[in-house]
């Protein structure tokens, strides 16, 4: 499904607000539900589910009498739990029987209280896994050996006599025998326009001629990027820079780090046909395998091999498996960009708040439908994580009342409670006001 034949009907604006719309609702239902569930099953009673605020649009009331409701401003939800005195489950409104104190938030033990409050990150984490272990099993592991799939659609100078089914054994004498090495395969041919691929075709080896292994066609377009704001496609092939004829992937990077940020003009080629842009590469900070960052220049694009792998299926523990690392490595970076940033050593500009957000989100869902579900998975993994901070309001802030009424024996004040929250959202405020401003002006 490509998600671009849908512009057309009501402009880009739009089309970036219904996908962020889309987005922060699919996520926000999923952590919402986290809450509802786990505290039904701790004995809690909900009140309302709620995905949005302000006025309802439509209602409706179960049989356990939870109202499931969807109001006018889809910009989050919540869950409003019996006998809360507001959505954020801080105090009491007072109303409840004390024969009824058990189902409250407030009157529950203390172990559901912090389950009910953790179920939320938690299902955002899990969801993040499932999109994650989805696309794996969709996309499914190259075979081993190496067998040349479908061919990309490329400018008639990368012509090619491989065919569909041929197994590669060796690129200009490299030998190739292991699918995970296509980066070092990359590094360690020639680098020509034209190079010979010796294959396995019927049970006969053959030597053919084929383009270089990464032409500088493109993969994918990160969002907010150089090339992204200059309205590069996938798919889009890079035919010069500067009047500078260009056939591989490496030879653009070279030129893009050689430019230091000065402007740029790409022929590109577009479905047949030849067109230019204009952009500058941006200083961009990239993670490490040690966990640091590097600031280098780039574009905002990635390669990709002039051909699609066969691929064999991946069986779902694998995947879930697989799903789970992606999740924590998604973690781990977060976090350790944020220790960059509030070190100083990378930019603020590695932040987004609810303006770069929904740009990314616009960008994503343009790429088609795969892209825009994996960065659903990516984006609930940040919520899930930036909510169990421990500052009031976010449910972590929850966690830390909780975690000191265990080990006091007794429930912060409502006065403290009530402070606490009020300074934790402000600090909310403050960082989303900065993020605004950092979309904006800062980092636009």
């Amino acid at each position: 499904m490509d998600l671009m034949q849908f512009v057309p009907l009501f402009g880009n604006f739009a089309f970036m607000i219904v996908a962020f719309v889309v987005a922060l609702s699919v996520i926000v239902a999923i952590h919402e539900y986290g809450h509802y569930i786990v505290g039904r099953w701790c004995g809690i009673h909900a009140e309302v589910f709620s995905l949005g605020f302000g006025p309802v649009v439509y209602r409706r009331t179960d049989k356990r009498g939870t109202q499931w409701q969807i109001a006018a401003l889809p910009l989050g939800g919540y869950v409003k739990f019996l006998g809360d005195a507001n959505a954020a489950s801080v105090g009491s409104d007072g109303t409840i029987a004390s024969s009824d104190a058990r189902r409250t938030m407030l009157g529950a033990p203390l172990w559901a209280r912090a389950a009910t409050v953790l179920a939320g990150p938690v299902f955002n984490f899990i969801l993040a896994i499932a999109i994650f272990a989805g696309s794996i099993m969709y996309q499914g592991r190259s075979i081993e050996p190496l067998t040349f799939g479908e061919m990309r659609d490329l400018p008639p100078s990368y012509a090619t006599d491989l065919q569909q089914g041929d197994v590669m054994l060796s690129v200009d004498g490299v030998a190739f025998d292991d699918p995970e090495r296509q980066t070092s395969l990359v590094d360690a041919v020639p680098l020509r326009e034209r190079l010979s691929y010796t294959v396995l075709r019927d049970g006969d080896e053959i030597t053919v001629e084929g383009p270089y292994l990464m032409p500088t066609a493109v993969a994918s377009v990160i969002p907010r990027s150089a090339a992204d704001d200059a309205d590069m496609k996938v798919n889009d092939v890079i035919m010069a820079v500067d009047g500078t004829p260009v056939f591989a992937f490496p030879q653009l990077q070279r030129i893009v780090l050689g430019a230091e940020g000065g402007p740029l003009e790409l022929l590109l080629w577009r479905d047949g046909q030849e067109q230019t842009v204009m952009l500058e590469p941006r200083a961009t900070d990239e993670p490490q395998p040690d966990g640091t960052f590097r600031t280098t220049y780039r574009i905002g694009i990635s390669g990709q091999l002039f051909f699609d792998a066969e691929t064999m299926s991946i069986g779902p523990v694998e995947a879930v498996r697989m799903g789970a690392e992606g999740l924590w490595n998604t973690l781990t970076t977060s976090i350790s960009a944020l220790k960059h940033i509030i070190n100083g050593q990378i930019s603020t500009c590695n932040l987004s708040g609810p303006v770069g957000i929904a740009e990314t989100s616009g960008s994503m869902a343009e790429q088609g439908a795969q892209s825009f579900i994996w960065f659903i998975g990516a984006l609930s993994a940040a919520v899930g994580l930036i909510n169990l901070f421990p500052i009031p309001v976010l449910d972590g802030g929850h966690l830390v009342f909780y975690a000191y009424e265990a080990v006091v024996r007794r429930k912060p004040s409502e006065r403290a409670v009530q402070v606490f929250m009020f300074v934790g959202l402000a600090l909310i405020l403050s960082m989303m006001s900065f993020t605004i401003l950092n979309d904006t002006l800062l980092c636009p």
